[in-house]
């Protein structure tokens, strides 16, 4: 997976498609990620010693990897990441695009 926490995705399908946001979560095992400002929902919780107010909480859940697209820095342009290996024999994400580094 080469999407991480804090970077800039844009939704590709789904009910908030080419909406754009931050990553805020990565669970690898399921290849979910969570964007904030997409997919949210809302829970109705009822009064109780543990939360007075009460009411309508909203929360941003998971949605599949294959469905955002990260968003390069420097050409600003939805695109797919590659991998490309320096001197050292370090990986570094790379643009599709306009073959600039991400990281």
């Amino acid at each position: 997976m080469r999407i991480k926490k804090d970077d800039k995705v844009v939704v590709r399908s789904g009910k908030d498609r080419n909406e754009t946001g931050t990553v805020l979560s990565v669970d690898r095992e399921k290849s979910l990620v969570t964007v904030d400002g997409v997919n949210e929902v809302f829970r109705h919780v009822r009064r109780s010693q543990k939360n007075v107010q009460g009411g309508r909480h909203s929360k941003f859940m998971p949605i599949p990897v294959g469905n955002v697209m990260l968003v390069c820095q420097k050409c600003q342009k939805p695109t797919r990441v590659g991998i490309q290996v320096d001197e050292n024999g370090k990986k570094h994400r790379m643009c599709k695009k306009c073959k600039s580094l991400i990281d």
